[in-house]
């Protein structure tokens, strides 16, 4: 049997790039400073930071928003973590899929239950070619459980969230 499943990536979004720059999730004002050189992803937008762009470096609880919409209750996996973001609006990521800017970074693929706890890691290895489609296959596998309802897509070095992975809404 084979099971198809369609997967959403999701950056963070615009609102709460705008909270996060007036207190981060840790209770810390944003500090915003232009980047010299190509550096770490922006979470806003999932590609590298570029220079002379206006960036902030926040705590982020990736859980938090997620558990709030759903009634999730992650407790102590609700873990607070530094992002970069931009620090004067941004337009968000350029797709919708696999973030082609960021398919060649080992990836930790974090699975989280509807209840918000941590269901299994995987990491995520790609190919010479840094395809995108390596990753959103990767993806497709473990949301082929029927008990995992969230991914968290992390750097592996550094165990920072990259973003965040959902089902698609089912056609109505």
């Amino acid at each position: 049997m084979i099971v198809m499943t369609t997967i959403t990536v999701n950056a963070i979004g615009p609102a709460v790039i705008r909270e996060l720059l007036q207190s981060d999730d840790a209770g810390n004002p944003a500090e915003p400073f232009t980047a010299t050189e190509e550096s770490g992803p922006l979470r806003c937008c999932l590609r590298p930071m570029r220079a002379g762009e206006r960036v902030a470096l926040v705590s982020y609880a990736p859980l938090r928003r997620w558990a709030a919409e759903t009634g999730a209750e992650p407790g102590p996996y609700s873990e607070v973590g530094p992002v970069f973001i931009h620090a004067d609006g941004c337009e968000g990521p350029a797709g919708s899929g696999y973030p082609a800017p960021l398919a060649g970074g080992r990836r930790v693929l974090r699975a989280y239950s509807a209840a918000g706890t941590i269901l299994r890691g995987r990491l995520f290895e790609p190919g010479p070619a840094a395809d995108p489609a390596e990753g959103e296959a990767a993806l497709t596998e473990i949301f082929a459980d029927p008990e995992v309802a969230l991914v968290h897509t992390r750097a592996l070095e550094f165990g920072c969230f990259i973003f965040e992975v959902r089902r698609a809404a089912a056609p109505s």
